[in-house]
């Protein structure tokens, strides 16, 4: 059973309510960036605006919403985590793809697949979606599970939701998303019958191996082992089948190649490699639903490249024997 937060039934209301905390967020003195006290947002009355309006538009008990708004804190960290960097400095992709495709991310990935080579296979019959590609985000997102993130969901999202940085230049947009995503977060608890409160992520909101974000939780989550429920903690399954379900929902093209270093015919894009020549990278159209997941063309060619260098990884180790046929 799917759950879907309404909103364009919530769109009008948050603008509203954005308009006021532009105005609030002027006035307010907020605690420093790494300050040790902790501010609620039992007080602020767009946070029980909010809480009103998921009520009303998820047939959520009111007192319940209410509760678990007053429940979520300020984190400055997620402000300072979230605020833009200086305009003018470059990206650099040499290094940005650096950070990804190492023995260490590869070796993990290689591991990944021999411990889950059939499911693999499995989620590439139904869904078209072929290891590579699940491996690559596996690896970028969270080093297999390694890093899922430390934050308090409920708290990463009430912050972006009534404190995003003000010098964001889509800060309107961002906000009505996280407030979605606040409300999508409460939605999942109740589905999961768990405590908004025991839910942890990254700074952004993001759970679980794939990182998913409560909206894509509920959306293309899968139960792909079986067992009646989606885990994206310890299911391996589960994430290699919800990955592969979120690619197919966005038009995932298994006829196309798909593999970084070979030269589509459709379009280049430009990754800046800072004071160097920046790099022309080969794309075709599945490049493009990777940045559906995360919008960063880098972000986009990092998968590639670690799903391809785990790929000869794995090509290799047949050859020589080492892996499963």
């Amino acid at each position: 059973m799917r759950f879907f937060i309404s909103f364009f039934a919530l769109f009008f209301l948050m603008i509203g309510l954005q308009a006021t905390a532009n105005a609030a967020s002027k006035k307010v003195k907020r605690a420093k960036h790494g300050a040790q006290h902790v501010v609620s947002y039992a007080k602020n009355k767009d946070a029980m605006a909010l809480a009103d309006a998921i009520t009303a538009n998820e047939n959520l008990d009111s007192a319940w919403v209410r509760a678990q708004m007053r429940e979520a804190k300020f984190l400055p960290r997620v402000v300072q985590l979230m605020t833009p960097a200086p305009v003018g400095d470059k990206k650099n992709w040499a290094v940005y793809r650096s950070r990804f495709v190492t023995p260490a991310y590869i070796n993990a990935g290689v591991a990944f697949w021999q411990a889950n080579q059939d499911v693999l296979l499995r989620a590439e019959k139904e869904y078209g979606v072929p290891p590579r590609i699940v491996l690559g985000i596996l690896g970028v997102e969270t080093i297999y599970g390694r890093n899922t993130g430390g934050f308090r969901v409920l708290d990463s999202l009430a912050t972006l939701s009534f404190d995003y940085p003000l010098e964001h230049p889509r800060r309107e947009a961002r906000v009505l998303y996280f407030r979605g995503e606040l409300a999508q977060l409460l939605v999942l608890a109740q589905y999961m019958k768990r405590d908004p409160k025991s839910f942890k992520g990254s700074y952004a909101g993001a759970m679980g191996w794939p990182q998913f974000m409560p909206s894509s939780w509920l959306k293309y989550a899968v139960d792909f082992d079986g067992d009646g429920k989606v885990d994206l903690w310890h299911s391996q399954a589960d994430m290699i089948g919800s990955v592969a379900n979120y690619f197919q929902a966005y038009g995932y093209k298994p006829q196309l190649a798909g593999r970084a270093g070979l030269a589509f015919e459709q379009a280049t894009v430009e990754l800046e490699n800072g004071d160097d020549v920046p790099t022309q990278y080969p794309v075709d159209d599945n490049f493009f639903v990777i940045t559906k997941y995360n919008s960063s063309y880098y972000y986009a060619a990092a998968v590639l490249e670690l799903g391809s260098a785990i790929e000869q990884a794995i090509e290799q180790e047949i050859k020589n024997g080492q892996a499963k046929n």
